[in-house]
């Protein structure tokens, strides 16, 4: 099975979904092992878990920037063009200010930006709140516009595992949650559910054989999804050069989960659409 000649006829239903079934387990797996560490399904930035950021101008190596600040919960540093971006964990008052004062000492330019994890912990809570609304307004949606159970459910579960996937890849990647990251995530969800609703829209309410019906819709839906991807790469190739770091945060989830949707659709989807249309369910 190719992008090109797609042609699932000699594949069984359960031949299609395997696949995508073994990686939502690895996922899950996965994403419960970082809800156990960090009490969340994805390690929380700075916006969520609280800390400082300080953007510095230095010519400083990484080691030489760690030995700066060894007396503080120095997180990450990352590179911004000629500038120097340091994330650290949660301080109380006075290691805060201690903090404060060595930066102000010591690179003259900088900016320091907190966040109390007290907000941290309210933002987080909203994210939260915000991600499993919008899941729920989708599925009634999908339910309301479907009225059948089994198509509706596919389209549901093809999104779920686009979501807990791209969840386990950003971890993977080091990619951590984030308002810029959460949004992505929301738009994720439109992504997913888009070409899910064409592919299942094809097969139930037009006329022709189902292996026609599945390759029309595959050939119109991978490309509106490769038109999306590769907007969205330049997107991130331009926030990359540009050291844009939200921009490219949120091209990075979008672009992985853009991949996910790819094999959750036209495997997954197709999988349960074909055996419920085999079963003798649809027109």
């Amino acid at each position: 099975m190719g992008l090109i000649n797609y042609n699932i006829e000699k594949y069984s239903p359960q031949q299609l979904v395997v696949i995508p079934l073994v990686l939502l387990v690895l996922s899950l797996a996965f994403v419960a092992f970082y809800m156990a560490t960090t009490g969340m399904p994805v390690t929380p930035g700075l916006d969520f878990s609280g800390g400082t950021a300080v953007t510095i101008r230095t010519t400083d190596s990484h080691d030489q920037l760690r030995t700066v600040f060894a007396d503080y919960p120095l997180v990450e540093i990352s590179d911004m063009n000629d500038a120097k971006f340091l994330k650290f964990g949660t301080m109380d008052d006075a290691t805060s200010r201690s903090l404060s004062a060595l930066v102000s000492e010591k690179y003259a330019d900088a900016s320091i930006n907190q966040i109390s994890e007290t907000f941290g912990k309210s933002l987080q809570y909203q994210a939260f709140i915000a991600l499993i609304f919008s899941f729920i307004g989708m599925a009634i949606v999908v339910f309301l516009s479907f009225r059948t159970f089994v198509p509706s459910v596919a389209v549901v579960l093809s999104a779920f595992a686009d979501m807990v996937m791209t969840a386990a890849a950003m971890n993977l990647a080091g990619i951590t949650l984030t308002l810029g990251t959460t949004a992505a995530l929301l738009m994720l969800i439109g992504y997913s559910v888009d070409s899910d609703i064409l592919l299942t829209n094809r097969v139930l309410k037009r006329q022709g054989k189902l292996n026609d019906k599945l390759t029309g819709a595959f050939h119109t839906g991978i490309s509106m999804t490769t038109t999306t991807f590769a907007a969205i790469a330049v997107l991130f190739v331009v926030s990359w050069i540009g050291s844009i770091q939200i921009l490219m945060e949120i091209s990075a989830v979008l672009l992985i989960g853009l991949f996910f949707d790819v094999i959750n659709t036209w495997l997954t989807n197709v999988g349960i659409i074909k055996w419920y249309v085999l079963r003798g369910g649809g027109k």
